[in-house]
């Protein structure tokens, strides 16, 4: 990851996102890529996950509709 610096971006955007402090997970992302922890890699999945579906070429993305 550390040559992919789009899916590193998302992965630390993500991480922070669902990690914002340390309640959450007891070390910032850094330490944690640094580490490999299970937040760490929680997040690099989400954001493999994320990079597929935003992938498809010629959708555009909207937001649910609420009811």
């Amino acid at each position: 990851m550390e040559h992919d610096f789009l899916l590193r971006a998302a992965a630390r955007a993500i991480y922070d996102a669902c990690y914002p402090n340390e309640e959450w997970s007891p070390t910032r992302f850094d330490e944690a890529e640094h580490f490999g922890t299970v937040h760490y890699r929680q997040a690099v999945d989400a954001a493999l996950q994320a990079r597929a579906v935003l992938g498809v070429r010629g959708e555009q993305l909207s937001l649910p509709t609420l009811v």
